[in-house]
């Protein structure tokens, strides 16, 4: 990883990307508003403790306080192993997968590129064009290509909006790299006119907005939930979301149950 640009650019661009204060930011690191102002005009270079009192209290991502070290004339703090290499990380990822079958599972990571899925999820994918499903495979664009899964998707225009707000909240907390250009692709994909009968879609009982996906096996409402580890201290874990889905109705639970009893029952998690 290499930085050209001094830390306290670093600094002053996560606080204002915050929209804090100095004095705010200041008060809760313990530090006087006029050493971080210092810091922050290159009058004055942190420490590793000061570093790491900053990143916790702007909620910077691992991968960018490992620049903020290296601006500083530090090493890097924090190590970006492989998945393979993850050890009870990796096996508790693989317990999720497994265990949540006959739903569908899968884990991301920031760029929401594929890293792993159960049986239930690669059965979805499998009906996406090759061009989609070749590694890395971003799920986002495999969900919403006209080519991909959107085909499939009862209530496209409901899901997409929530997709890409969600993508923009990502964005904007963790400044990923490649984040912007995924969400500009996604949101020029073109959003074709819904069925009469599937615009509007939320119900009176609905909880939260499931997506519903039409299959061969009939239609399917699916709920999501996100997983994140605590406390990360490797940037690859730091950036590694489970994303697990849920049947919302009893119909999609038997659905659910029927397919993964015809393609032979629960499996671990499959590399994409």
């Amino acid at each position: 990883m290499t930085n050209t640009e001094p830390v306290g650019v670093l600094v002053r661009r996560w606080r204002e990307r915050r929209g804090r204060s100095q004095l705010d930011v200041s008060l809760s690191a313990e530090l006087s508003a006029r050493h971080l102002s210092f810091i922050e005009t290159g009058r004055a270079n942190p420490s590793r403790s000061m570093i790491e009192r900053l990143c916790d209290e702007l909620d910077v991502p691992l991968r960018e306080r490992n620049a903020f070290y290296l601006a500083a004339g530090f090493a890097p703090v924090h190590t970006e192993r492989a998945l393979t290499d993850l050890g009870a990380a990796r096996a508790a990822i693989d317990a999720v997968l497994a265990g949540h079958e006959p739903n569908p599972a899968l884990a991301v990571n920031v760029r929401w590129e594929l890293l792993t899925a159960n049986r239930a999820m690669m059965a979805f994918l499998h009906g996406v064009p090759e061009e989609l499903r070749t590694p890395p495979v971003n799920v986002l664009r495999a969900t919403l290509h006209p080519d991909g899964l959107s085909r499939q998707i009862r209530n496209l225009a409901q899901w997409r909006i929530q997709l890409l707000r969600r993508v923009r909240r990502q964005l904007a907390r963790t400044a990923a790299e490649g984040l912007a250009e995924l969400l500009a692709e996604l949101a020029a994909y073109p959003v074709p006119r819904e069925p009469a009968a599937s615009t509007g879609t939320r119900l009176v009982d609905d909880l939260v907005i499931p997506m519903r996906l039409a299959t061969e096996h009939g239609e399917l409402a699916l709920l999501y939930t996100t997983t994140v580890f605590g406390s990360p201290r490797d940037v690859t874990l730091d950036e590694i979301s489970i994303e697990t889905f849920f049947p919302a109705n009893r119909q999609t639970a038997e659905i659910l149950r029927s397919m993964s009893a015809a393609s032979g029952g629960s499996m671990a998690g499959s590399r994409a």
